[in-house]
């Protein structure tokens, strides 16, 4: 997202501008280079081993060889090759729920390293865990009992150091091969970092090749550089403005590497270290400055942020542009495109962890304040728990954001004067926290941001209510104690907003219960709130829990509920708002006895939930449409939709019998469909489910019954 006055400056984004034209900053993945002896040994190793571990330096490629093994070695593993980044995950708490997100696992408070061990029991799988070496303690356990718990497991994991596990396969992931002395201009050319800089150097010069005259050079250069990849293609982009011999003689004074072979050479890691001071030193003071300060940001930045967050301290806003397409063109940013076309920048985590270093206190400390700031700001912006358009749009950039809230987060409840902006922060994305299955996480954060917000404030009895909500989400019985909470400290500071919002979870508790007689009137009472304050969001997000909760006790007070919902939320195009309202009185609908507009309105959402990946949504949708299959008298597509449910169902650690508004149906389809087709021809279709992967469910679901 550009600012109105970014729209007037020249844009890297835009034609004419290097990063744009295929330079070393632009879109286009680089070609993979060499490797052919570590990828045989990686394969071979795997064949034979349940862990390996590729080790060493920082910007030796470990990340870029995982992923081309995992790339060629997917055909291998039936149920596929999973990645997990963990280079943004700062919080051991988080490690595990990432792990379940990656598998596709919802997190509903279960013990998930438990349900991961289920999940994969019989899986052939591999599972790639890269950058683990700042979380080695929590990795090495969850890898170990992953190990245990599962019989065709494969687990690739990629650090700086072992893990340290029984049984795991090292292998130090070597430099690329560079040119000997006294090799021909042939043999020069084909060493793997004498490719790999020809090909980067082909990006900033069009048609550049290794011929005999520059060959010399290049191959004293890739010694210099002891072939580390990284420090090749930082290297590379000076090209721009020196020769290949100018390049090298540079490096060779820099560095001031001694002879080969000589006790006082470099060790590798000091190689890419000096690299790295010669390339920040060829940037400009400004370029330098922005440097540091984008380091603050795991997930990458979209140039509307980094204006707004890093200028300040001697560096103008309306310089940001030009200096981020400086710092594109030296490859310390890579530009990467993004759904609907938003440009966003990032840095390898080796470039980002350099510029902290450099990172000055006075500059950090004024750039914290604003980072809060803007990060508290936009999670009240994006929230998805509005009845407005561009909620998809709020949910995916959120999803791009996440690691930078974590920081900001991290930032906040390090000191206790910000926690409170930190538990508005976590409190604001509680819908997000639902919506994406990462209940834990939206706890951890809450329960932080509680422990250090004690006193009485509307900061906490909201924050008291979000984690109350995820516990009531999870089964948890202790989300009884902080609604509880929630409601004295709702009535004791006499806000209404709080306490119409503690009534409703309060009556979605009770019904979740079973208790309608309580239950009921406060809904009602929460409902009849925030109508009074005109809050037509609170509105909305009551009229759903209160559709869902009452169809198996009242389904013409909730059909009313769901159909105002629809209503208000075409009127408001809240796209993500509708596709729940229409679940919700499709639930309605089929406990009124339509079973026709049941599977219209459920196929038309498992459409949408399909689009934006809202596994929990999908599973909702497969279970309802089992039903309507068994109304229709089609028993065997009911057989097997429940089958592909009920593979979904024990990923997230849950039952449809556990739920009050889905346990009566439910029984009476398996019921229906065994009684019609015989318990073998039931168990066959059912079995046909299981194996149906989430998609293919979710496209079977929507074939034509």
């Amino acid at each position: 997202m550009l600012n109105e006055h970014a729209r007037e400056r020249p844009d890297p984004e835009r034609p004419g501008r290097r990063a744009a034209d295929g330079g070393p900053g632009a879109d286009r993945p680089p070609r993979f280079i060499g490797r052919r002896h570590e990828i045989s040994e990686v394969r071979r190793i795997l064949a034979k081993t349940r862990l390996l571990t590729l080790t060493g330096a920082g910007g030796v490629g470990k990340t870029r060889l995982a992923r081309r093994v995992s790339e060629i070695a997917l055909p291998k593993y039936q149920d596929g090759v999973r990645l997990v980044e963990l280079a943004t995950i700062e919080d051991e708490d988080l490690l595990i729920p990432a792990v379940a997100a990656a598998l596709g696992i919802r997190d509903t408070g279960q013990d998930l390293v438990a349900l991961l061990v289920e999940r994969l029991a019989d899986k052939r799988m591999l599972l790639v865990l890269d950058n683990c070496e700042h979380l080695l303690d929590a990795c090495a356990p969850l890898v170990q009992r992953l190990l245990r718990g599962t019989s065709r497991l494969r687990i690739m994991t990629t650090s700086r150091q072992p893990l340290g596990v029984y049984g795991e396969q090292v292998l130090c992931v070597p430099s690329l091969p560079v040119p000997e002395p006294g090799d021909s201009t042939r043999d020069i050319a084909r060493r793997d970092a004498v490719r790999l800089f020809a090909e980067r150097a082909a990006t900033i010069r069009p048609g550049f090749l290794v011929d005999a005259v520059n060959a010399r050079a290049i191959a004293r250069l890739a010694r210099l550089l002891d072939g580390i990849p990284l420090a090749i293609e930082l290297a590379a982009v000076r090209l721009r403005t020196a020769s290949v011999e100018d390049l090298a003689n540079e490096l060779d004074a820099h560095l001031d590497v001694p002879a080969e072979n000589s006790p006082g050479r470099l060790a590798r890691h000091q190689t890419l270290r000096a690299t790295m001071d010669w390339s920040f030193g060829l940037c400009s003071s400004g370029e330098r400055r922005l440097w540091e300060r984008l380091s603050m940001f795991p997930g990458g930045v979209d140039l509307e942020t980094a204006e707004g967050v890093c200028c300040g301290q001697a560096l103008a806003a309306e310089d940001v542009l030009d200096l981020m397409a400086g710092l594109v063109d030296k490859s310390i940013l890579n530009r990467t495109e993004q759904y609907g076309g938003a440009i966003r920048y990032r840095m390898l985590e080796t470039i980002r962890a350099y510029g902290r270093e450099q990172l000055p206190a006075t500059d950090a400390e004024a750039l914290r304040e604003r980072y809060i700031d803007h990060y508290r700001r936009l999670a009240e912006r994006l929230r998805v728990d509005r009845m407005e358009p561009g909620q998809i749009d709020h949910y995916r950039m959120l999803q791009l954001e996440l690691p930078n809230m974590r920081a900001a987060l991290d930032l906040c409840f390090g000191r206790p004067g910000d926690a409170p902006a930190g538990l508005e922060i976590a409190s604001a994305l509680w819908a997000h926290w639902v919506i994406s299955g990462a209940l834990s996480e939206g706890r951890h954060w809450l329960k932080r941001g509680l422990a250090l917000v004690p006193g009485p404030s509307a900061t906490r009895a909201m924050g008291l209510w979000a984690s109350g909500l995820l516990s009531l989400y999870q089964g948890d019985p202790a989300a009884g104690a902080g609604l509880r909470e929630c409601l004295a400290l709702a009535r004791q500071l006499r806000d209404e907003a709080v306490l119409a919002f503690a009534l409703l979870m309060s009556g979605a508790a009770a019904l979740s219960d079973g208790d309608a007689e309580r239950g009921l009137p406060l809904l009602e009472d929460a409902l009849a709130r925030h109508r009074a304050r005109g809050d037509v969001h609170a509105v909305g997000i009551t009229l759903y829990f209160a559709a869902l909760f009452t169809a198996p006790l009242s389904p013409d007070r909730s059909a009313a509920y769901g159909e105002e919902l629809v209503s208000m939320c075409e009127e408001r195009n809240a796209a993500l708002f509708r596709a729940y309202a229409l679940y919700a009185l499709g639930l309605a609908r089929w406990e009124q006895g339509d079973w026709r507009q049941t599977e219209a309105k459920m196929r038309e959402v498992a459409a949408f939930w399909s689009a934006v990946d809202d596994r929990w949504g999908l599973l909702q949708c497969l279970e309802a449409l089992a039903w309507t299959a068994g109304a229709r008298g089609r028993h065997e597509r009911a057989a097997r939709l429940l089958g592909a449910a009920d593979d979904l169902w024990r990923a997230v650690a849950a039952s449809p019998s556990r739920l009050r508004y889905q346990a009566r149906s439910h029984q009476e389809c398996v019921e229906g469909a065994r009684r019609a087709l015989g318990t073998q021809a039931y168990t066959a279709a059912f079995r046909d489910g299981t194996r149906l992967r989430l998609f293919r469910a979710a496209a079977y679901a929507l074939e034509e019954p």
